[in-house]
């Protein structure tokens, strides 16, 4: 039998003598590592896994369902290597666990949720009219959900006080799973917002509110807010505030920002809720791999 990594080696030895583990269950811990070894050499060549990241453990994921490998067998995978990952941290070959906490759910819906192009993104800001004080508070709201991934909710969660005009930043403090954390508000969203601040004054208070009764807006008001903008985009009707925030995810993975990063800016939980991105990644690998010029090393 071909003898594996030394350090997948002594952690085959240490579940060994450790837990006790029958032949046939340390074969099996054997043979799902070599499997995962064997896929990801595909992704990140001559690189342990233990030095990838979780972006990488996402492609492989990808190329398991290619396989048509089923839920439970690739749970089983990153099982043994999350085990595996987690003794490399624990001997100091590693910093951290990058699948501490991922897993696949049984029968986990498989495509992707519905983003905007980018051509869509610009028509739409673009179709959001600001020449009265109302018409730039749903504008800055559509800003907001696309520019920095908000859930509705959390949108409407917001108070003035959770604006910080010094550091440029929001601290949405009603996530999901009232999980704070602070975001960061691109430049051209900031100029939007911080001239809705001055139309609507006050220092105090919730941040969107009805221009009449000054009640808090409502999930349901800013579901009507990107209706009427979808209307006068003369885009499809099926885009809700849920796929600003989706194209939020998505278009910053086109670029290249680490999953990680964006999984922290969304406010996920875990990280199998930022994995439905993987769509991203294959038209990410071409446009790589068309960079390269064959000639240069002739």
């Amino acid at each position: 039998m071909t003898r594996l990594d030394p350090l997948v080696e002594g952690y085959l030895d240490y579940k060994k003598d450790v837990n006790k583990l029958a032949h046939g269950s340390m074969k099996d811990i054997r043979c799902s590592l070599r499997r995962v070894i064997r896929l990801m050499q595909q992704v990140r060549p001559d690189t342990p896994l233990w030095k990838l990241s979780f972006e990488d453990f996402l492609r492989y994921v990808e190329l398991e369902r290619e396989a048509q490998a089923s839920p439970a067998t690739i749970n089983k995978n990153i099982t043994h290597t999350r085990g595996l990952l987690e003794y490399a941290w624990r001997s100091g070959r590693t910093d951290r666990n990058v699948l501490k906490g991922f897993f696949l759910k049984d029968g986990e819906q498989r495509t992707p949720p519905r983003s905007l192009t980018l051509e869509e993104a610009k028509v739409l800001i673009e179709a959001c009219p600001r020449s009265t004080a109302e018409e730039r508070r749903d504008r800055t709201i559509v800003l907001l959900l696309y520019g920095c991934g908000l859930r509705n909710g959390e949108l409407c969660g917001l108070n003035v006080q959770h604006v910080s005009t010094e550091r440029r930043e929001l601290s949405v403090m009603k996530a999901k799973g009232d999980k704070p954390r602070i975001v960061p508000v691109p430049d051209a969203v900031y100029t939007e917002l911080l001239a809705y601040l001055h139309d609507r004054g006050g220092k105090r208070g919730p941040l969107f509110r009805t221009w009449a009764k000054k009640k808090r807006l409502a999930i349901k008001d800013v579901g009507n807010v990107v209706l009427l903008a979808v209307k006068r985009a003369g885009l499809p009707n099926d885009i809700k505030p849920k796929t600003l925030r989706h194209s939020f995810a998505t278009h910053l993975m086109d670029r290249g920002v680490d999953l990680g990063v964006i999984a922290s800016l969304m406010g996920h939980r875990s990280p199998q809720e930022t994995g439905v991105y993987l769509h991203v990644l294959p038209s990410r690998m071409e446009r790589a791999v068309s960079t390269l010029d064959p000639g240069e090393a002739s």
